[in-house]
């Protein structure tokens, strides 16, 4: 699967920084199970009939639910990034339409509500998260699934193996730095929090639309 690798655009990082799902990485690859069986378990529980990603990166959540037989559908603001996820899908037979260039500040109700909305590794990119999580209020028309590294856990993390030693341990592109608790008062002001998750070293978030209450 085609990755960007760190790559940016418009000064921005853009997509994965490595392949984290091909990984031969041991120690990688338990923490990404872990965030897989989170996710999968949550999506497995809301049941839906479409799925909406903003901020899809390379496409392979939204190529994983389409196996599934899920109307799966990904967005993402990189016109790079969704390049790739056009390429990996038509790699996989799959309709690269399936993909399209959007920021998550202008997503519609019209052509972007889903039964479900995942937007998982976006909001520690983001200058203006409350204006974001505006956004995703727009188009959740049931339930949200969100999710953002768990600072400072995160950054000690990435010390402890030795990356990012200049900046603190902070990943390329990352301008937030949210806390459990910072990231689910942030989501509570927007959404009703139903469950919170904790698969290391992220947070996972499960909300409901308050429209629906």
């Amino acid at each position: 699967m085609k990755v960007a690798g760190g790559q940016a655009e418009d000064g921005i990082v853009i997509g994965n920084t490595y392949d984290k799902y091909g990984t031969r990485n041991l120690i990688a690859r338990r923490m990404v199970a872990g965030f897989d069986g989170a996710l999968s378990g949550l999506v497995a529980k809301v049941s839906p009939t479409t799925i909406h990603e903003v901020g899809c990166g390379e496409g392979y959540w939204v190529m994983r639910w389409l196996d599934q037989a899920i109307d799966a559908r990904g967005t993402d603001f990189s016109t790079q990034v969704i390049g790739m996820a056009r390429e990996n899908a038509r790699g996989r037979a799959m309709d690269p339409s399936r993909f399209a260039v959007r920021s998550i500040y202008e997503v519609t109700p019209e052509r972007d509500s889903a039964d479900l909305v995942v937007c998982c590794e976006v909001m520690e990119h983001l200058e203006e998260p409350q204006k974001a999580m505006e956004a995703l209020q727009r188009i959740v028309t049931a339930d949200l699934v969100l999710s953002v590294p768990r600072e400072p856990l995160w950054r000690m993390l990435n010390l402890a193996r030795g990356k990012y030693v200049s900046a603190l341990g902070n990943t390329p592109g990352h301008l937030q730095h949210w806390s459990q608790r910072g990231i689910v008062s942030l989501a509570s002001r927007y959404f009703d929090v139903v469950e919170v998750l904790s698969p290391l070293p992220w947070t996972m978030i499960h909300c409901k639309s308050k429209k629906r209450h």
